[in-house]
């Protein structure tokens, strides 16, 4: 299958936003100037951030009472699909997200086409609470049993999706069992893989001066819903031998050119990484 040659005004630019009102003005502007089409999905926001962007040219759905992330991302997807995105580039609102990695989303996903883009948090992991390290690495390993293949950081936010994927509908799970579960829904019904671009862990530390507020992701909570959705799904499919095996066969793909983390893809310069 041919796939034609993926542009930033072939993207639509997807972010959720439950009262983000201390960033998305810089995540919304930062976005816009990747990629000219930006739909900004508010659940519910009590804060003003609807407001802090009203007169930025990007399109705003908005929920009148909170309906959760995966409500926030399928109300995003069919809305850009409508809007002819031929992929959805996924930002959190919260600035943990650096809009100059859109271009690298864009180039990786024209070096492996069909692919799912994941901006791997594996830069920079020192600033990474440690907990938070911990459960994201038993989460890859938690959601390799869905989609047969190995990943990496299946928790990050700013992913690319092509449209096929997008257009899914019947991807079961709310808030962030959504996330997991496109991964998984994409492998067993398109056959789609994973691949990694890395990224800088980004978080409120002792050395730095930007400001996040609180996750909204609580890792007992949400790892607890996320593995016991996964863990149910691969009891009822069965097949767990075989299974193994195809994890153990389909190691995670990184797309590096720079050549830290991984060789650099065919026909591409090695760069010195910043």
């Amino acid at each position: 299958m041919t796939h034609p040659y993926l542009s930033r005004d072939d993207v639509v630019v997807v972010i959720p936003a439950l009262n983000e009102a201390l960033r998305i003005r810089d995540v919304v502007e930062g976005a816009l100037a990747e990629c000219p089409r930006v739909l900004v999905i508010d659940d519910g926001s009590d804060d003003g951030t609807a407001e802090r962007i009203a007169d930025l040219p990007v399109t705003v759905i908005r929920h009148e009472q909170r309906m959760g992330k995966g409500a926030s991302l399928r109300d995003g997807f069919a809305h850009a699909l409508r809007m002819g995105a031929r992929a959805i580039v996924t930002m959190d609102g919260d600035g943990q997200h650096l809009s100059s990695d859109i271009p690298r989303l864009i180039a990786a996903a024209n070096r492996h086409p069909g692919y799912i883009v994941i901006g791997a948090r594996l830069r920079r992991r020192s600033q990474q609470p440690i907990y938070r390290r911990l459960a994201n690495e038993f989460a890859d390993w938690g959601i390799a049993w869905g989609t047969g293949y190995q990943l990496a950081d299946s928790q990050s936010g700013q992913r690319l999706y092509p449209a096929a994927v997008a257009a899914l509908t019947d991807v079961p799970g709310e808030d962030f069992v959504f996330e997991a579960q496109i991964l998984i829904s994409a492998a067993q019904q398109l056959g789609t893989r994973c691949v990694s671009v890395p990224i800088e862990s980004r978080y409120k530390c002792v050395h730095s001066a930007e400001q996040f507020r609180p996750s909204h992701f609580k890792p007992l909570r949400d790892f607890s819903r996320i593995t016991s959705h996964v863990v149910l799904g691969v009891l009822r499919r069965g097949g767990v031998p075989e299974m193994f095996r195809r994890i153990r066969a389909n190691p995670v793909v990184i797309d590096d050119p720079s050549g830290e983390f991984a060789p650099p893809p065919l026909g591409v310069v090695q760069t010195r990484s910043s």
